[in-house]
């Protein structure tokens, strides 16, 4: 079925900059879920492919990512022609499935491109055709169920008690498997028996001997950080040719999650101080502070330090301050933000990844707060932030009367496709007019 016109989209719009195109990778026949599309009948039902895209630092991943009005499912679209999705099979038509082992096809069309996005210059997708998708749909077949269960390794963080970590390590260089303690630190922190050791505190394990893995567990303190995959996990990416991260990781064993706060401004604003500061990689962030009690953001769950990650749905990773405060403007009366602790950030600042890569709708520790006043009826009229009592690095988030920002028109129009570069900074984006 082809798709007439495009609703207003999040997308992923790529593409690749400064490199040659190489030649396609070998075919590998040990990969049966990857292959190129193949014409089927209406009725028939193809595998899902899986696809490793790695990119360059001046390489984009050469494709966009629409959501369409009249069809369903997130569509990979404008597949550049020698650009590195289409070198790896990637075709137009095709639907997204899973984003790093993560089945996002039930999932909101802008979380789908913040995952992208987060996921830096690595990304595993799980594609189907766009007939077997639609043959799928038709016949009522459950998605999911297409994929193989359980493919992701797993991240854990173990804090060690009087006994130590609770697991011990058998192996020779490179390969190290975990013999779990009952009811100890490593089991509690979700480590499964039996489990191959991949990853300690970030780095990777494969070039250690035993004796180097003992020092660097001693080393680490009393807290460690493992990432783990089953047996039939590592074999599916060994067999595939693939190599596991922690950006593929299952992360729900993690303390560290997350939170997605809504706001309703109230009579006195939200109530909370954005200052921006570094942060413990060096990089510049945004963090929220001096949140006042009985105001919508402590009501919504706000916690002193928190630091800002997205705003409405968009990364704010990358943004400066000024550009952050005009976000959080853009919509009259109420915002929605994510953000996550101080132990959090540091936590995902140590291994190298982004926390909006791993956040998901279920996560608990959100919250949502409405004024007990209704806001105000009429249009919406301009925005105003006054400098905030620290100075200009900080901004007051309540009713002000300083500094004008004027009205940010919406993006979304049902005619038009808006793309956006990923790993890059949320700057203006383009509109192009939708295909047919």
């Amino acid at each position: 079925m082809a798709c007439s016109a495009c609703k207003w989209i999040s997308s992923e719009c790529s593409r690749v900059e400064g490199s040659t195109p190489g030649p396609p990778p070998p075919a590998l026949t040990s990969l049966p879920l990857q292959g190129s599309r193949v014409t089927r009948s209406p009725s028939c039902v193809g595998e899902p492919r899986f696809y490793l895209l790695n990119k360059g630092s001046t390489e984009t991943y050469g494709f966009c990512l629409h959501e369409e009005l009249g069809c369903q499912g997130h569509i990979i679209r404008q597949v550049e022609l020698g650009g590195l999705a289409q070198r790896r099979g990637l075709q137009d038509g095709d639907r997204l499935l899973q984003v790093n082992g993560q089945f996002v096809d039930h999932m909101d069309h802008r979380r789908v491109v913040q995952k992208i996005k987060a996921s830096g210059n690595q990304v595993l997708l799980a594609v189907l055709d766009g007939g077997s998708y639609e043959a799928a749909k038709a016949q009522g077949r459950d998605l999911s169920q297409m994929l193989p269960a359980d493919i992701r390794p797993r991240l854990c963080h173990i804090t060690r008690d009087k006994s130590g970590f609770g697991f011990s390590v058998s192996g020779m260089k490179g390969t190290f498997q975990l013999s779990v303690r009952q009811d100890g630190p490593a089991e509690r922190a979700g480590v499964p028996p039996g489990s191959w050791l991949l990853e300690l505190n970030g780095a990777s394990v494969r070039s250690y001997s035993h004796t180097q893995l003992a020092r660097k567990l001693k080393q680490s303190g009393s807290k460690v950080t493992l990432l783990v995959a089953s047996s039939a996990v590592e074999e599916f990416y060994r067999l595939r040719g693939l190599q596991v991260t922690a950006a593929l990781a299952d992360t729900s064993w993690l303390p560290f999650k997350v939170r997605e706060l809504h706001m309703v401004k109230g009579p006195a604003g939200y109530g909370f101080l954005l200052k921006e500061d570094d942060c413990i990689s060096g990089a510049i962030g945004q963090f929220l502070w001096d949140v006042d009690a009985g105001l919508p953001a402590e009501q919504a769950g706000m916690k002193e330090g928190d630091r800002l990650l997205a705003v409405n749905g968009e990364s704010i990773e990358g943004l400066d301050h000024y550009q952050t405060v005009l976000r959080i403007r853009a919509r009259d009366d109420q915002v929605t933000l994510l953000v996550i602790d101080p132990a959090g950030d540091e936590f995902y600042q140590s291994i190298g990844l982004s926390p909006l890569l791993f956040f998901e709708d279920s996560d608990p520790a959100s919250g949502s707060c409405m004024p007990s006043l209704p806001s105000p009826s009429g249009s919406p009229g301009p925005c105003h932030v006054e400098v905030g009592p620290k100075g200009p690095g900080s901004w007051l988030m309540a009713a002000a009367n300083s500094i004008e920002i004027t009205q940010v028109t919406s993006l979304a129009r049902p005619s038009w496709q808006r793309c956006s570069q990923p790993g890059t900074a949320l700057s203006p984006t383009t509109l192009l007019p939708c295909l047919s």
